[in-house]
């Protein structure tokens, strides 16, 4: 009988010895594994678990703390977070009726006191039953409506107590887009027009019930318009960048190129023109007390002769204050060792405080353009100054290129070297960067002297026969008309923003006498500018433009990735400004409204200031490079006032030229 129960005794306990060995078996195989192992693989696995164990440390707050949060948070603040996003929970038992509301392709410009909950359109709307209102049906980019006298065009809306409640509650809800951290105003413009069929858009109820009001052409003063932009523009400056070059409006800094204002130099005529009295007193007492060229620096010649010297004669004349001349002098005395070289070419840096001038560091190359664009104010400032040595400079550059070999129907390379004064990097010819003001001058000179010298008249006509038979093109599609480039014998469809000013330049020529078909020229021009700017998402023009000369893709103009920024230019509501004044066609005005309200809705930043863009095709993401730059207030502005202003005399075309950076000098007396 014993044998039997030591059997099952021994059998259970070998059970059990053979389940314990196996155990220790294991772990000691796993040990075995482990010291197998190099000292740098053991190394690389307690690495990893020590970063593993850290993160999960750090981790671990957060995710408490989110937890916690969201356990602990009251109903009241799910509630407003909800409203924040532009949604509430339905309360059980109650299913509102909502009414059906048109929603427009592009939301109108509706004042964002008033239409809070169309602030976002990405995100799906539940609008509170007594805050309903009709969005308008026009297409295009939004706009804040003037009501009474409301100088700095900011509306007050005069609602119902229980509105006032309404808007108090969704004032978050006034959002901006974030663009890669830059915060940039989501709905902003400036007011109410009429829709593309011609039907008056209607303006938001002033109280619950209220039957609205249109608002007509009429109603729009878009001179006003201009002078909130120019405000808004000047408020980032002066917080930002004061007494600097340029602003940086989204990081909230400056820029400096030449250290010298330009910016605040360049907007000193546009706040005279405009009437901001204020803000051109404060500008002026900052060029009496800091503005000082005794700086050991060195700038470009024909920028700061065309931005600083240009922008100080022109306020001169228009102000006649002598201390505006005074520093004009200066600054012209400074520039003059440009023109020590040996063939007379200007070299394109001066050292101001040196007195010592040198070409670029790569060439010895000037451009065209940079040497015959700065005629206008040295001629001028000789006639202030009665000192003739300004003047005599720069005709001297005039008659050298006047007689040099290289040209291509009257058409100029890019490129003039300053020591043998002789084009170089011959058969490329464009109208764009490195050439374009220098058909410009040979016009504006003309008119400057009184039409008397006809050697300028001559190069300039010749030079637009050479245009049409060069570089003119139509697209295939619509038949637009565009400026090529020629290179080699071989034309490129490539044309440059710069180029928009053409049409406005041969419009002031044929207003002068010269042939008709640069009137018919000019208005086929002016379509393509257009539609530069239509044709693309943001309702912005690209700074280049290639356009199809065989059917692709449907489209006229095709824009490179590298090309599809905007700069905030102003060359294309420059010549939008003479097509009107010759033709009173009002078109021209509703073009440059539309490319005002673009700028608002896309390149408007609420701190103050307006940015330079990255991607005109790019609605949502438009890429602000944070940077507006001087000629934004010095001409694009500018412009857009006197296209709008009914004032004739206000800059009388038949009275001033204007110098490539909207400086208006004055026509000579036949005297001079």
């Amino acid at each position: 009988m014993y044998p039997p129960q030591r059997k099952d005794f021994v059998s259970l306990t070998l059970g059990d010895q053979h389940s314990y060995t196996n155990g220790k078996h294991r772990r000691q195989s796993c040990w075995r594994k482990w010291k197998q192992l190099s000292r740098l693989q053991r190394s690389l696995v307690l690495f990893l678990l020590a970063f593993l164990f850290i993160c999960g440390i750090l981790s671990y707050p957060s995710l408490m703390e989110q937890w916690r949060g969201f356990s602990d948070r009251s109903v009241k603040e799910y509630w407003v977070d909800m409203d924040n996003r532009g949604l509430r929970p339905i309360p059980p038992g109650l299913v509102p009726k909502l009414p059906v509301v048109p929603v427009p392709e592009v939301i109108q410009d509706i004042p964002l006191e008033v239409l809070p909950e169309l602030q976002r359109p990405s995100v799906p709307i539940l609008p509170k039953p007594p805050a309903m209102r009709k969005p308008p049906s026009k297409r295009g980019p939004p706009a804040l409506q003037k009501r009474g006298n409301v100088t700095d065009w900011q509306v007050k809306d005069k609602e119902e107590p229980v509105a006032k409640k309404d808007e108090e509650e969704g004032k978050e809800a006034k959002t901006v887009i974030s663009w890669r951290g830059a915060m940039i105003e989501e709905e902003q413009g400036t007011e109410l027009q009429p829709t593309a069929h011609g039907k008056e858009a209607e303006t938001p109820a002033d109280s619950e019930g209220a039957t609205p009001k249109p608002v007509t052409v009429k109603n729009v003063d878009r001179v006003e318009a201009v002078r909130e932009a120019f405000r808004h523009a000047w408020k980032g400056y002066k917080a930002f960048a004061w007494g600097h070059d340029e602003l940086k409006p989204i990081s909230k800094t400056h820029g400096e190129w030449f250290g010298l204002g330009l910016t605040l130099i360049d907007a000193l005529d546009t706040m005279w023109i405009l009437g901001l009295k204020d803000e051109f007193e404060e500008a002026r007492k900052w060029v009496e007390t800091e503005l000082s060229f005794s700086k050991n620096v060195d700038v470009n010649l024909f920028e700061s002769t065309i931005r600083i010297l240009g922008g100080l004669l022109s306020t001169y004349n228009l102000t006649g204050d002598t201390l505006f001349l005074d520093k004009a002098k200066d600054i012209g005395s400074r520039l003059m060792p440009a023109f020590k070289t040996p063939s007379k070419i200007p070299f394109s840096d001066v050292n101001i405080g040196k007195g010592t001038a040198h070409p670029p560091r790569w060439t010895t190359d000037s451009t065209v353009a940079e040497v015959t664009s700065i005629q206008l104010e040295f001629r001028e400032l000789s006639r202030l100054t009665h000192d003739p040595q300004y003047q005599t400079a720069v005709e001297e550059v005039t008659r050298q290129v006047h007689k040099l070999e290289g040209k291509h129907d009257g058409l100029v390379p890019m490129f003039i070297n300053t020591n043998s004064g002789k084009f170089t990097r011959r058969g490329a010819f464009t109208l764009g960067a490195r050439a374009d003001s220098y058909y410009e001058y040979l016009l504006k000179q003309w008119l400057q002297g009184g039409k008397k010298e006809t050697e300028l008249l001559e190069d300039y006509i010749q030079a637009i026969e050479g245009v049409k038979k060069n570089l003119l093109r139509q697209t295939s599609l619509s038949k637009l008309t565009f400026i090529g480039e020629l290179s080699n014998g071989r034309l490129s469809p490539k044309m440059d923003h710069l180029v928009c000013f053409l049409p406005g330049t041969l419009a002031l020529g044929a207003h002068n006498g010269l042939p008709a078909d640069h009137m018919d020229l000019a208005l086929q021009l002016i379509e393509t500018c257009h539609q530069m700017y239509v044709q693309m998402e943001t309702g912005l023009s690209p700074e280049i433009a290639h356009f199809n000369l065989q059917y692709h893709n449907g489209r006229d103009i095709d824009v490179k990735p590298a090309d599809r920024h905007n700069l905030l230019r102003p060359e294309t509501v420059e010549s939008l400004f003479y097509m009107y004044r010759f033709t009173k066609d009002s078109k021209y005005r509703d073009w440059g409204w539309d490319i005002l309200q673009s700028f608002n809705k896309h390149t408007r930043v609420p701190s103050g200031g307006y940015t330079s863009i990255g991607n005109v095709r790019d609605p949502l993401n438009p890429a602000p490079r944070d940077k507006m730059e001087s000629f934004f207030l010095g001409e694009t502005l500018k412009y857009l006032f006197l296209l709008f202003s009914d004032d004739r005399e206000l800059i009388s075309l038949d009275k001033y030229v204007f110098n490539t950076e909207a400086h208006p000098l004055p026509i000579w007396p036949s005297t001079s």
